[in-house]
């Protein structure tokens, strides 16, 4: 049995927190500079320039790279040989968050209620999934999520009929509804399977896939790929203006589910993918 205390688990989303609003991961930042080299149209090529050099400047002056700081979700994977002590560990994942927003000069968008709408002041509370996993380890992965995108996410409760057909236009559909409101070239997560919330927390999850790391199941491998084309053939293009890079990466995952149903869920992210990971 190992123990960690919950303050490490606080001090460690402070700073992730702080780190996924300044930086992006290495896997986006190949992607958007291959993007960039590899757009066909002239103001493509210039927006997504412009993007660059937009990071640069994020980076180097310590200024958040896009004004909406998002709503922090956080992904827990706690190995079952860990023991945490001071502290509850929901409280300090919340601990953490407010530092890193308060401390970190990152705008607070949450609210407490969702109708009366008065403003939390630190981004409290995140939205949290636990996953208890083998080991003595503990992945975090936090991933502030901003609403221009997932505003613009879908679930679809399909058929079983419709079958991969039916998956490949729920995707376009959500993607093309989209269009230039989910800041792109967007990441587009998509969940296949399980119920009408396990779908959704599929497709979130799979937005923190790097995009250099492809399904294991071929057919899942294959439909990302078609699908990726697909959604660059649609012209939407980068800032929604035109081009030839509306979608940097298309991340699936899929899971049993009931014979009656084929639920899909399309979660989308826009042009930053925001996204930290740290294993204690």
């Amino acid at each position: 049995m190992r123990t960690i205390e919950v303050v490490e688990i606080t001090r460690n989303i402070r700073e992730m927190c702080i780190e996924a609003n300044h930086f992006l991961s290495k896997d986006m930042e190949r992607a958007m500079r291959i993007a960039a080299e590899e757009e066909k149209a002239p103001l493509g090529r210039q927006i997504l320039s412009q993007l660059q050099d937009n990071l640069k400047i994020a980076g180097e002056d310590m200024i958040p790279i896009c004004q909406d700081t998002g709503m922090t979700v956080v992904f827990l994977e706690v190995g079952q040989e860990v023991h945490f002590e001071g502290g509850i560990l929901t409280d300090a994942v919340n601990e953490g968050v407010r530092q890193g927003y308060v401390e970190g000069y990152l705008r607070k968008s949450v609210v407490k209620d969702p109708l009366i709408r008065e403003n939390t002041k630190d981004n409290t509370p995140a939205v949290i999934h636990y996953d208890i996993v083998p080991g003595d380890q503990v992945k975090i992965t936090v991933a502030p999520k901003g609403f221009g995108s997932e505003n613009m996410s879908r679930v679809f409760m399909l058929k079983p009929a419709d079958g991969i057909e039916g998956v490949k236009q729920a995707i376009l559909t959500a993607v093309k509804d989209a269009g230039p409101n989910a800041c792109p070239p967007m990441v587009v997560g998509v969940g296949i399977g399980g119920t009408f919330e396990k779908c959704a927390l599929m497709a979130k999850r799979a937005l923190t896939r790097s995009l250099e790391e492809r399904s294991p199941i071929p057919y899942v491998r294959e439909l990302e790929e078609e699908m990726l084309n697909r959604i660059n053939q649609s012209g939407i293009g980068p800032g929604g203006l035109g081009g030839s890079t509306t979608a940097l990466a298309v991340n699936i995952d899929t899971y049993p589910t009931h014979i009656a149903g084929l639920p899909v869920a399309v979660n989308i992210c826009c042009h930053v993918n925001r996204h930290a990971v740290r294993v204690l």
